[in-house]
């Protein structure tokens, strides 16, 4: 029993050694530089040596991406229930680690699955914090008001069309400012976020 406990252990740290590794690599360079043979090099064990912590890349990459979406979750989740803290959260964890933020809404690599279960429930369990920090607004036409319910479960389409709206606007605000396009266009990415954000704050309110 004590000989399983150990290899439990070495398994989990050697797997969060694989990750950690594999962040910097795509922090360096995107999912195209993510290789497990650099990897393995970097660890000082053999490349197949890998495949027993991991199927394939593939399988690191969804790993990464499930371990970002619980971040981003926690996140925003452990902010004030108010949208405008909500969007600071979610726009600060992007910005300190842009990197993850791009895994999580950009295809990683051609012919990837972004559409696993996983992930799906993944990336909902985010917008939940969301559904629960915004107000109905005006009803939406039927067609979409019925994906909105699908999607949404049990949330009125009305704050479901709102949250969508929200997090909309605040995604492209912050895929904006990690690029650098405001600043190169001479905007600060603070002011423009504050004047955005109160805007927003303004649209879901009424």
């Amino acid at each position: 029993m004590a000989s399983s406990g150990i290899r439990d252990r070495f398994r989990a740290q050697m797997r969060q050694e694989v990750k950690d590794a594999a962040l910097r690599q795509l922090a360096e360079g995107g999912p195209q530089a993510l290789s497990l043979n650099a990897i393995a090099k970097e660890l000082g064990v053999s490349g197949p040596a890998l495949y027993r912590y991991f199927a394939g890349r593939d399988a690191l990459l969804t790993e990464l991406i499930l371990d970002a979406y619980a971040d981003l979750t926690a996140a925003v989740a452990g902010a004030p229930r108010r949208l405008a803290d909500l969007a600071a959260a979610y726009r600060s964890w992007a910005v300190a680690q842009p990197h993850r933020y791009r895994l999580l809404f950009t295809a990683p690599l051609p012919g990837y699955d972004a559409h696993d279960e996983r992930l799906v429930a993944a990336a909902q369990r985010a917008m939940t914090v969301l559904l629960e920090a915004v107000g109905p607004g005006p009803e939406p036409e039927p067609a979409l008001a019925r994906q909105l319910a699908a999607w949404s479960g049990a949330t009125d389409p009305a704050v479901a069309l709102h949250a969508v709206t929200a997090w909309s606007r605040l995604h492209g605000l912050v895929s904006l400012e990690i690029e650098g396009n405001f600043r190169s266009m001479g905007l600060d990415p603070d002011l423009f976020f504050a004047t955005e954000t109160q805007a927003l704050d303004r649209l879901i309110s009424n």
